[in-house]
């Protein structure tokens, strides 16, 4: 056995005086016990109330909908009903992740509504409105993600995220539960409802709370039922779905044809068998995120071999390279004037961009049109004192012509340019991915996400897998990860086992051990040798941990009348970590137990604590030994 494990002797860092975790008072804890638990699902799971309908919220970079089932049909999956408003080319199954607010603050719309209502209104009035799009990154890139993180709208002002995120729900929940109400004939309650909802897997631990915090404050659950919300990852939904899928609902770009042919109940390729592995390849608005599964015997559960990996590399990363060709050929201070003073037009011109990205394909010969807004034309010409005909000219991007349609007409070469950046990455990120050694012997590649609709991505991945796995694309692409997500919510434990991406620790204090620790690390303590900082390992990075698998541990409070125990809790990404103040550790939440109520007699309470992390968000419980009273606890990620 190692010392770690035989340690009664072990302090957290908050007694230490040179501990980082000093500030926070003294919580004084003793970790007594430290194990790994492994318990039966069964035992974990709470089955807890019986819900009517699972319903899934695709909340997306650019597109969001919703999709439900009733837990007497789970086979029946409905996706939401078709919205007003569609784009020419686009399916409207999904709504732009679009919102409007009035001058006022106060919710207008949402999606396509929100979209044509902002369009109509006078320029002069619509700067007054508050219109947000292309906002959920703003959850990915933000470091020290916290209630209170801020977002801008069209017209530069700023708004609360987490408000934002609440409207946007609330909006989902609305129409989720007329739909609800109009099909079964009453009024529906949503404490039938189990609600489900999409994240990028590669988002951390506070942007998954922040999520959730944003379904407290819509009313989709309240805290007191915090079970009635799962959190789902968006390439795990698409993964349970795809697992499903029968010939008829893919295809396969080696043949380039829909499986027909085939008796329609084979699963994918006649061949998703037991012991496969595959990789879902989730290509969205904002992110682009891979897991790594495979299915195991009997029940055909998944279980992941490699922690998620992915970037921002989703399809705006192209709206982005042309925001840079517009900047390059009529100067960034227009651009940026234009966007401010002409929101609504700025939109209108995405808009036209977006149906043109869409036309974009390897073999396309024809040039593609690209219309500019007439407030365009008018306000460049305001601007710069001469025409966008002649900015054309004179900038010297030869691709790009002026057509007297008054359109910009661009070469096929030059659409594929403005792909070329965030396919590169994404193949890149491909390459190194199928490196790995715990990646080999791929079977198939799933596409999913609407970007998995680029021709030009479909090509770049062929040619860098070589043929070495067979590339499906399942036929509604963009409602993958939604029709899987309602099947996660019918089953969250169809997936057994998963990576940590992280590793997760806190700091304590160990006998001084000479030779072994280093000598800055030593504090005297009535006569004891200790050391300090040490990382006391909950998890590793790219662990494997079961469903309903526990990491225990004991902490006594300091003080008996201590109503409440703070530890602070670290992680970093490399996978071993010998001390807190190692560089890439970084302090990434706080665990809470709450204590007042559990005073008891015995001379030293034992609070024991047991954090689980097999699951899609890390969850906390403890107990006070001597009574055996829960006591409360939970883990907090969001920066305060």
């Amino acid at each position: 056995m190692s010392e770690k494990d035989t340690t009664a002797e072990k302090i957290t860092d908050a007694m230490a005086n040179p501990s980082p975790a000093k500030s926070l008072g003294d919580p004084g804890i003793t970790p007594l016990s430290p194990s790994h638990v492994q318990q039966n699902d069964t035992d974990q799971m709470q089955t807890g109330p019986s819900f009517v309908v699972v319903v899934a919220i695709d909340f997306g970079t650019t597109s969001s909908g919703y999709a439900y089932a009733f837990t007497k049909e789970p086979e029946c999956i409905h996706t939401m009903r078709r919205w007003e408003g569609g784009d020419p080319g686009v399916s409207n199954q999904k709504t732009p992740t679009t919102i409007l607010l009035t001058p006022d603050r106060k919710f207008h719309s949402f999606g396509y509504a929100a979209r044509d209502f902002y369009h109509d209104l006078d320029p002069s009035e619509s700067k007054h409105w508050l219109y947000l799009e292309k906002f959920k990154m703003k959850l990915h890139t933000t470091a020290n993600l916290s209630i209170d993180t801020d977002i801008h709208a069209a017209n530069g002002k700023r708004v609360k995220a987490l408000d934002i995120f609440a409207y946007a729900l609330a909006f989902f929940k609305e129409q989720a539960l007329k739909e609800l109400s109009d099909q079964t004939g009453s009024e529906f309650d949503n404490n039938d409802v189990r609600w489900v909802i999409t994240v990028p897997a590669i988002w951390k631990m506070p942007a998954k709370q922040f999520m959730r915090e944003a379904a407290y404050k819509a009313g989709l659950v309240s805290r007191e039922n915090p079970e009635q919300l799962i959190i789902a990852l968006e390439p795990e939904a698409a993964s349970i779905y795809c697992r499903k899928l029968r010939l008829h609902q893919m295809v396969d770009l080696g043949t380039q044809t829909t499986q027909n042919g085939f008796s329609p109940n084979e699963n994918v390729g006649g061949g998703m068998s037991p012991g496969d592995r595959y990789v879902v390849m989730d290509c969205g608005g904002g992110t682009v995120d891979l897991t790594v599964h495979q299915i195991r015997l009997p029940e055909g559960h998944l279980k992941e071999l490699y922690k998620a990996s992915g970037g921002p590399y989703g399809s705006i990363g192209v709206d982005y390279e042309f925001e840079k060709l517009l900047c390059k050929i009529f100067g960034q201070d227009f651009i940026d004037q234009f966007k401010l003073k002409r929101p609504a037009a700025w939109v209108d011109l995405m808009i036209a961009f977006e149906s043109r990205k869409r036309a974009a394909a390897p073999d396309r010969t024809n040039p593609l049109n690209i219309n500019l807004p007439f407030s365009f034309i008018d306000y460049y010409k305001k601007f710069r004192g001469h025409s966008v005909e002649h900015a054309l000219r004179k900038s010297n991007v030869d691709f790009v012509k002026w057509s007297s349609q008054g359109m910009l007409r661009m070469t096929p070469d030059a659409m594929n340019m403005l792909f070329k950046p965030t396919v590169d990455h994404i193949i890149q990120h491909l390459t190194e991915l199928f490196e790995k050694p715990e990646v080999s012997n791929i079977k198939f590649l799933f596409l999913v996400g609407g970007f998995a609709e680029s021709a030009l991505l479909q090509q770049a991945v062929q040619n860098m897998l070589q043929g070495r796995s067979r590339i499906i694309i399942p036929h509604d692409v963009g409602l993958t990860i939604l029709k899987g997500a309602v099947l996660f919510g019918l089953d969250p434990s169809v997936i057994k086992v998963r990576r940590s991406p992280l590793t997760y620790g806190v700091g304590v204090l160990n006998r001084f051990v000479e030779g072994k620790h280093p000598p800055e690390k030593l504090l005297l303590k009535d006569g004891t040798r200790w050391c300090t900082d040490v990382f006391d390992t909950f998890i590793a990075a790219d662990q494997s941990v079961a469903l309903g698998e526990m990491v225990k541990r004991s902490y006594t409070p300091a003080k008996p009348a201590q109503q409440v125990i703070v530890i602070h809790v670290y992680c970093s990404e490399k996978e071993s970590v010998g001390f807190i103040s190692e560089p890439g550790v970084r302090k990434c939440g706080t665990l809470r137990l709450d204590v007042s109520g559990t005073e008891s007699t015995a001379p030293r309470r034992e609070i024991q604590t047991l954090m689980q992390f097999g699951d899609t968000e890390i969850r906390a419980m403890a107990v006070d030994v001597s009574t055996g009273r829960t006591v409360k606890a939970g883990i907090d990620f969001l920066s305060h």
